[in-house]
């Protein structure tokens, strides 16, 4: 079992009830430092899409969603959102959104095949945000302007909490670091990935990597992405370019790189045709989210999700996911916790 067992570890809010309150002052803070960061509006959002629209997030393209008929639609199937990171777009289009302002949304969805451990649970609760953008913003330095707002939101976030409960003393640094996923692979040559990560961000201790989804020069993405919301743009002649990228912190607890958001400069028309290419994956320009933006009738947008349990976990100095959130959880992983100081929802 992929579980880590801090040495020493503690819940230093103490109670269950504590951990509540602290828990609702981190969501109620942040998605308001991320509204006012953003300039974004609250809208309701789906839990479910109906399949074979292309509005579902397909991962890393292998992820099962929960599906099921739906008995007064003729058994037409509908999916549980793995994200929502195609639907705000066509969102943002039917609002008639301009460039400049956007919208978040509480997203809740259920990703089965997801390997339990302590980052990792089948439920998953992210504020999903997209915002729409001119074309001639869709470059690097407006995705970085954007990294470093929302990195503030969580830096204000962590201060207002630290007036609130003293014993969560900030640690994020003043400066979030930025590296392209090609320059990370130069940097810790003969590492994973994901040694990679952890030693830039026990380094950095906060950083955003960029340039995800795309094949690096050693023939291999950094991580999976989706090829039809993200641009992952490419490593070129000319340089490194990166449109995309994960956001992550160095969570003091469990020693680790900590990834809390993925987002990136959603693609434009060339560009979803060229990944969809990369991955072979061409039929998908008939489903109805592709055809809407071959046919140009959705915006310019840049958008991602920030995990609320992921963010809590952080910020509340807590070992496992579980201790923040209400899921299920192997009996064996929950009396191990349980011995640890590790109470699991």
């Amino acid at each position: 079992m992929p579980l880590q067992i801090p040495k020493g570890y503690r819940n230093i809010l103490g109670s269950a009830e504590d951990t509540e309150r602290a828990i609702k002052a981190v969501k109620d803070m942040f998605q308001d430092n991320l509204s006012a960061q953003l300039a974004l509006l609250r809208v309701t959002a789906p839990m479910v899409v109906l399949s074979g629209t292309g509005l579902n997030d397909d991962l890393n393209g292998v992820e099962r969603p929960v599906a099921f008929p739906i008995r007064d639609m003729d058994d037409s199937r509908a999916e549980v959102v793995h994200s929502l990171a195609k639907w705000k777009r066509v969102k943002l289009a039917q609002m008639g959104v301009k460039p400049g302002r956007g919208i978040y949304t509480d997203m809740n969805a259920l990703r089965p095949d997801e390997e339990l451990d302590n980052i990792h649970s089948i439920y998953v609760d992210q504020w999903d945000w997209e915002k729409v953008i001119a074309r001639e913003q869709r470059n690097e330095d407006f995705l970085k302007k954007t990294v470093r707002r929302i990195y503030e939101a969580i830096k204000v976030t962590e201060n207002k909490l630290y007036v609130e409960f003293p014993q969560i003393e900030p640690v994020l640094p003043e400066e979030i670091f930025f590296v392209h996923a090609e320059e990370l692979l130069k940097m810790y040559p003969g590492m994973t990935a994901k040694e990679r990560e952890n030693a830039v961000a026990k380094e950095h201790k906060a950083v955003f990597v960029m340039g995800i989804g795309g094949p690096l020069s050693d023939g291999k993405p950094h991580d999976g992405r989706a090829a039809d919301y993200d641009d992952w743009s490419t490593v070129t002649a000319e340089g490194y370019a990166g449109l995309n990228g994960d956001l992550l912190l160095w969570n003091p607890v469990i020693e680790s790189a900590f990834e809390v958001s993925s987002m990136g400069i959603r693609v434009d028309a060339e560009a979803l045709r060229r990944q969809l290419e990369l991955r072979g994956e061409q039929w998908k320009e008939g489903l109805m989210y592709h055809r809407m933006l071959l046919a140009g009738e959705l915006p310019y947008t840049i958008g991602g999700g920030i995990g609320q349990s992921r963010l809590c976990m952080f910020l509340l100095r807590k070992a496992h996911i579980g201790e923040i959130q209400s899921s299920v959880w192997p009996e064996d992983m929950r009396r191990l916790c349980r011995e640890h100081d590790m109470e699991l929802m």
